[in-house]
């Protein structure tokens, strides 16, 4: 039967990861793989996990399976994030959790959710989104169609048709949102536009599934649940999909979390028991040490504000890249107003390149973006930012 197989496509996104390894180049450049990296273009282990693994190493007695929903206080330390801990969804108890396998395994158990135990057909993701969450959604067996994101001049969020889009859906289909920090155009809704939005779900009865990996990369990691928050008073029920790579620098270890709210506690206890089984027939349990990580770390006041310093400290970067990023275009002569880069969120940005500059930069300058034209600031440093921005002078 193997015989009858045609080579598969790579993955757009990490398929060029491998094709950059590839590249005998010495100054070549990867802004496609959404890794957050320091100023010498590294991938650093923060000093607080360095810690937390010490203490797990020093104490740990056992290897032993973790139960099916994770660490008994990992879920705690995950819902106080999300909404802080004297949240009203925390003290009625309407609020479950299960580790995952990363974001990645929260949104495939929480489409296998939606799919199997919901009986719901369809998911909206918003166009353009990250380029996984179709393949998962579709894999499934979920059927995903769009709503509009992006405005006409691909520099801002059109809200108007958003919203108008929303409520045309109908009642008992899912819709994805990004937290903050959207995928992959960095732009995210008002305060005021996800009220409305939220408004729209209750009123139509429709599902949201929000995927929040990049909390603390806005504003801060309390100011980056601001919108999820607005959902969460107005909207009944929803599914929430954390990451840890990106804000605990925990990216191969996989840690991720998925948390069901209900309109109270028994139907939240019921969800997560069919959480269990969704679980159960996929990888029936998550890794341990990943999780044990952010647990130790979450757990102890000390650790916890360091923490909180490193992600500021990365949120910094982020945002300084932009700033150089749109000045060092215009020191190269670049007249078209990037200027809007500067006003997104995160370690993401659609800059407006086309497919066809997407290929120049990677065949003549050795610089790697997605063909979509999404850019990691979080690839740029100082010392490639002058070479980087000349490249797409000359592509533009």
């Amino acid at each position: 039967m193997l015989e009858k197989l045609q080579m598969a496509p790579p993955d757009p996104i990490l398929g060029l990861t491998e094709a950059f390894r590839n590249d005998p180049r010495p100054h070549k450049i990867n802004l496609s793989v959404g890794v957050y990296q320091d100023a010498q273009g590294d991938t650093p282990v923060l000093g607080v996990v360095k810690e937390a693994e010490q203490r797990l190493l020093a104490t740990e007695t056992d290897k032993s399976y973790l139960s099916i929903n994770g660490l008994p206080e990992y879920g705690r330390h995950v819902r106080e994030l999300l909404f802080g801990a004297d949240h009203e969804i925390l003290g009625a108890r309407r609020s479950v959790t299960a580790q995952t396998p990363g974001g990645t395994g929260a949104l495939r158990v929480a489409a296998d959710f939606i799919r199997q135990k919901l009986q719901c057909q369809r998911i909206w993701v918003s166009r353009p989104t990250w380029v996984n969450h179709t393949s998962i959604f579709e894999a499934a067996g979920l059927r995903v169609d769009t709503y509009p994101y992006l405005d006409a001049a691909g520099t801002g969020l059109d809200f108007d048709a958003l919203l108008a889009a929303l409520q045309a859906i109908p009642a008992g289909d899912a819709v994805c949102f990004h937290a903050s920090c959207h995928n992959p155009t960095g732009i995210d809704p008002t305060l005021e536009q996800w009220c409305q939005i939220a408004e729209v779900l209750r009123d139509r009865q429709i599902l949201p599934l929000v995927d929040f990996a990049y909390q603390g990369f806005a504003d801060g990691v309390a100011e980056d649940r601001a919108g999820l928050l607005q959902l969460a008073g107005i909207c009944p029920e929803l599914l929430i999909c954390s990451s840890f790579s990106k804000n605990f620098g925990l990216y191969g270890e996989r840690v991720g979390a998925l948390t069901l709210v209900a309109r109270a506690e028994e139907p939240a206890q019921i969800g997560l028991s069919h959480l269990k089984v969704c679980i159960r027939t996929n990888y029936s349990n998550p890794p341990k040490h990943g999780g044990a990580i952010v647990e130790t770390i979450l757990s102890d006041p000390e650790l916890h504000a360091r923490w909180l310093v490193d992600v500021q400290a990365m949120r910094d970067r982020i945002a300084g890249m932009r700033q150089l990023f749109v000045d060092t275009l215009r020191n190269h002569g670049v007249t078209r107003d990037f200027s809007f880069i500067t006003r997104q969120h995160g370690m993401f940005s659609f800059c407006g390149i086309t497919p066809e500059q997407v290929d120049m930069l990677r065949n003549d300058h050795g610089i790697y973006i997605v063909r979509n034209g999404r850019i990691n600031v979080a690839g740029m440093t100082p010392a490639n930012m002058d070479r980087l921005c000349e490249s797409i002078r000359a592509v533009l």
